[in-house]
């Protein structure tokens, strides 16, 4: 099997993360997973939802979108259509939770801090590339308290990484771009951390189930490209 890219089977897509795009957001990046780009901004607030006012508590949560002409033919912007899709509501969910899983809320005390993932260009993977690209944003936000001494202790627990595997043309591949995933047999998405934990994964058989010797396949790729996009992180944010 030979993919389009010219990429082996088990080789990320070039990977870039610019931080401090945004001038006003505490922390931000502009993450490029090839040609899918997504802009991240976490957003510092001093007010938590309702139900964790004076516990102590804080909060962490995600909002995700693509413009119009992020893709081939210009779509509606959802605010027209007066509700957002279902897989937007999906996508958002799965950054708050993926975010949610590495930081000690409580440490992170009544602060709320909002994650917006927009989708600049798609091809692919768009959903993991804004769960890694707001990673970065959320760890610059935190930073910024810490400066600040707003906060004394970092909340931070880890680091974590998302990426896409999936089955084309019988092979286990890392990383699709748009045309391996539109004719994929097998699609999964993997949200890990840099000490080895699962923070989740979605695998969907496109046409015929596959087999538990596949999916250990596909685990496989994901550990070994998260690994390389927690190593790209930390670099860009400059931590050991």
């Amino acid at each position: 099997m030979k993919r389009s890219s010219g990429r082996k089977y088990n080789e990320l897509r070039k990977i870039e993360i610019d931080i401090g795009v945004s001038k006003h957001a505490e922390g931000s990046c502009l993450v490029k997973f090839g040609d899918t780009h997504v802009l991240c901004t976490a957003s510092v607030g001093n007010k938590v939802p309702p139900w964790l006012r004076n516990s102590g508590s804080g909060w962490v949560t995600a909002e995700y979108g693509m413009l119009p002409r992020s893709t081939s033919e210009r779509m509606r912007r959802e605010s027209s259509n007066g509700k957002q899709s279902g897989r937007t509501q999906e996508i958002q969910r799965l950054i708050g939770r993926s975010l949610r899983s590495i930081i000690d809320l409580k440490k992170l005390g009544e602060y709320q801090i909002s994650i917006d993932c927009d989708v600049i260009q798609a091809d692919g993977g768009t959903r993991t590339a804004s769960i890694s690209g707001a990673w970065v944003a959320l760890k610059q936000s935190i930073n910024s308290l810490l400066n600040s001494r707003d906060l004394l202790i970092d909340p931070i627990i880890g680091c974590i990484g998302a990426v896409s595997c999936g089955i084309y043309e019988n092979t286990s591949i890392l990383d699709l771009d748009y045309e391996e995933d539109s004719k994929a047999d097998v699609d999964a998405n993997f949200v890990l951390t840099d000490y080895g934990g699962i923070v989740e994964v979605q695998a969907t058989a496109e046409t015929l189930p596959f087999s538990q010797q596949k999916y250990s396949e596909l685990f496989a790729l994901a550990k070994k490209g998260i690994s390389e996009i927690n190593t790209i992180q930390k670099k860009c944010l400059k931590l050991k």
